[in-house]
């Protein structure tokens, strides 16, 4: 079909990413789109649940049509319509990711002028994916050079029940799907990071840990090693009513010359989940260490946000330094490549993009 984007599944990490970036950016563009070989590097290919529900949630939001939409299926076409924005209430319906869902919806919603909200059931804090408190304090910061973004959490959700609910609103200020105020956009430049101002942090577990003090020992644990940064650190505690039990922590970094640029905030993030068997103190110290290293590389970028960050670099153009390239970066290029008419430039840490043209439905790939 022409103008149709082709891509393959099982391009670099293999897993959902490439899915799933390209139907944001399918609904960014008005692109239709064949993805083949779905997940065909895991133990058990093509769509699970999770995917399933983001790949129908997509459609929903544009009234899409879609073929290959039932699970285990390996191979998607996804013609997209106009993105409606509104008020929608979706339940993944297992402990899937609520980030990682939200990856499919967060691009168009931001460069669009319609009002979007979103409410999610599912999982907020699982393995594998960015949790809550790395979304709020560590992703979301960067869209706000471009929308209006609130979310709120009201319940925690822990594999393997899930059942974790998020709302988040977006008031996109500018459209890129035409030729309104697109150019007014500014490129996301994030190379220089002034210095460490100080360090936050999330400690969280499910009610029925309380009395063990799981919040508080992973906290204590992380802020004991944080102290050789020599600033201000502030880890908060907290016990919810979750479906199940489970903990975690997410630690982030913020940077300035002499106070944070909200503008163009400087956020290094780090996270770790508790499990069975695996003491509390142990969970601080993984998320302290992974933020210390980041902080030592020079990074202004985490190699988390960096590669989530990429759609949007593809849209606005810039650079950033980050302090690892990895698979899920390379392929969510190689998919932003195809959809838009950009080139990224990988060179040691630094990851560019020069400025987009944006192509009709209608264009070559």
């Amino acid at each position: 079909m022409v103008g149709m984007i082709q891509l393959d599944g099982s391009f670099g990490e293999g897993g959902g990413s490439v899915l799933r970036q390209a139907l944001a950016l399918s609904i960014l563009t008005g692109k239709e789109v064949n993805v083949k070989n779905i997940r065909s590097n895991r133990p058990k290919p093509g769509l699970s649940y999770q995917h399933l529900a983001a790949l129908n949630v997509a459609a929903e939001v544009c009234g899409a049509t879609v073929w290959g939409n039932s699970l285990g299926s390996t191979e998607v076409f996804f013609k997209p319509g106009d993105y409606k924005g509104g008020i929608r209430r979706f339940d993944i319906g297992t402990a899937g990711s609520v980030t990682l869902f939200l990856q499919s919806l967060l691009l168009p919603a931001v460069f669009s002028k319609k009002r979007s909200v979103f409410t999610i059931i599912g999982g907020t804090d699982v393995s594998w994916s960015q949790p809550f408190d790395y979304l709020k304090n560590v992703f979301l910061p960067q869209l706000r050079r471009f929308a209006d973004v609130d979310v709120q959490l009201f319940k925690r959700g822990y594999y393997p029940k899930g059942g974790g609910e998020v709302r988040i609103s977006i008031n996109g200020r500018h459209s890129v799907s035409g030729e309104d105020d697109h150019d007014g956009l500014k490129q996301i430049l994030l190379t220089s990071r002034g210095n460490l101002l100080q360090v936050r942090g999330s400690s969280h577990a499910s009610v029925d840990l309380e009395e063990h003090k799981v919040s508080e020992r992973q906290g204590e644990s992380a802020k004991l090693r944080l102290k050789e940064l020599g600033v201000p650190v502030a880890v908060m505690n907290e016990y919810s009513n979750s479906l199940g039990a489970g903990s975690g922590i997410v630690l982030w970094a913020l940077f300035g010359t002499d106070e944070i640029d909200f503008l163009n905030p400087v956020v290094l993030g780090a996270d770790s989940l508790g499990e069975r068997g695996k003491r509390a103190e142990q969970v601080g110290l993984e998320a302290s260490d992974s933020l210390i290293g980041f902080i030592k590389s020079g990074a202004c970028v985490d190699e988390y946000l960096c590669d989530q960050l990429i759609p949007y670099l593809a849209v606005v153009g810039g650079v950033i330094r980050t302090n690892k390239v990895t698979d899920h970066t390379l392929s969510n290029i190689y998919v932003a490549e195809k959809f838009l008419d950009v080139r990224f430039e990988v060179k040691d840490d630094l990851v560019s993009c020069g400025p987009r043209a944006m192509r009709g439905s209608s264009g070559e790939d």
